[in-house]
Order: structure tokens, then sequence, then C-alpha cells
């Protein structure tokens, strides 16, 4: 576990993990360029879970290299950001968007309101892509 949810940080960072809606996903491009990219995401089992388009440049970044970064955004003055760092993998064991309870749970109402619900949601966000945390840090709000 990156985080000790035992102490008021881990379990604050956590807790963000699990509730914040967007995170921004950085890969990097086999010419060593960082790409980031806003997601929406889970934190299940230890893991973060981001849907990806499966036309997108990331997925050929992850081919070539795995690790990434992660991190949610700031309170607005520059405090309270959790990062994590660690390896991904293109997934494809994991459920299809309509068939993951945690997920729908969480984006339901986002999914039907922007992305005609989740059967067409899953046409393009069809590549699941699993980060297995190696590092995390927490900079308190």
């Amino acid at each position: 576990m990156i985080f000790d949810p035992s102490g008021e940080p881990g379990a604050h960072a956590l807790d963000r993990l699990a509730r914040d809606m967007i995170g921004c996903l950085t890969t990097v491009t086999p010419d060593g360029q960082p790409q980031p990219m806003p997601v929406w995401f889970a934190w299940l089992d230890g893991e973060i879970l981001v849907y990806g388009d499966h036309r997108a440049r990331r997925n050929a970044n992850l081919e070539a290299n795995r690790k990434v970064s992660f991190h949610v955004g700031d309170n607005g003055s520059g405090g309270d950001i959790v990062v994590v760092e660690g390896e991904a993998r293109i997934d494809p064991d994991d459920p299809a968007v309509g068939d993951n309870p945690a997920y729908l749970g969480k984006y339901a109402a986002g999914i039907d309101r922007w992305l005609d619900g989740p059967a067409a949601m899953g046409q393009v966000y069809s590549t699941p892509i699993r980060i297995t945390p190696t590092r995390g840090v927490a900079f308190p709000a």
C-alpha cells in the first residue's frame, strides 16, 4: 500500500483517490515527451483503473514505456495534491464500462449526460488501463 490508511495523511490521500472525479494521467511518448491527459478513473483494489479511448496515442506510449504518473488536482491554493507513480498495463480482462458497477457508481450521470450511456461510451473508451502504484506522495492542504 502506497498510502498508510491508519494515519490522517494516508487516509486523506486514499479518500481523494476514491472520490475525486478527474485525475491527470501522464504517459511518455516513444521519443521521451511527457503527455498528460485528464481522465476519469476509479481507485479499485489498490490500483487505478482508467477506461481509455482505443484510438489514443497513450496506448502506443504504454507499449513503449509502462511507467506513468497520475495525480489529482489541488485545492485551488496549491495544496492537497495526491501524486501516484506506477506501472500501467492495458488489461483486457477488466470488464467493459457498462459491466463495472464501481465505475458506473462513480460516473453514471456523466456517462449518460455526455456519452449517451455505458454502451456508447464502451464503444470508444474500450481500453481498460490498470495502474499499479509504486510510489505515492501527498502534499497537505
